[in-house]
């Protein structure tokens, strides 16, 4: 069950941050929980973890680094849609 809800919180979290960025993630659902989570560990590898958690997710590093994952994705994937 556990599994599950870092899943769901993943998701959410990646959302948020295509929301706040106002960029939609690429891969849809898939693409939101890919970017939570990852945004989850580089948030926490930046910032610590400190804050609410939720399924072992602490919830605002984890939003703070999908925002700069999510921004990243957003810049490098304009610059290829440029060259083609």
């Amino acid at each position: 069950m556990s599994f599950i809800m870092y899943l769901i919180v993943g998701g959410i979290i990646g959302w948020l941050a295509g929301m706040i960025i106002g960029r939609d993630v690429p891969g849809g659902i898939i693409g939101n929980i890919i970017a939570g989570i990852v945004g989850a560990w580089l948030g926490g590898a930046i910032f610590g973890n400190f804050g609410p958690t939720v399924a072992s997710i602490a919830i605002l590093p984890a939003l703070i680094g999908a925002i700069i994952l999510v921004f990243i994705l957003s810049i490098i994937l304009r610059s290829v849609s440029n060259r083609a």
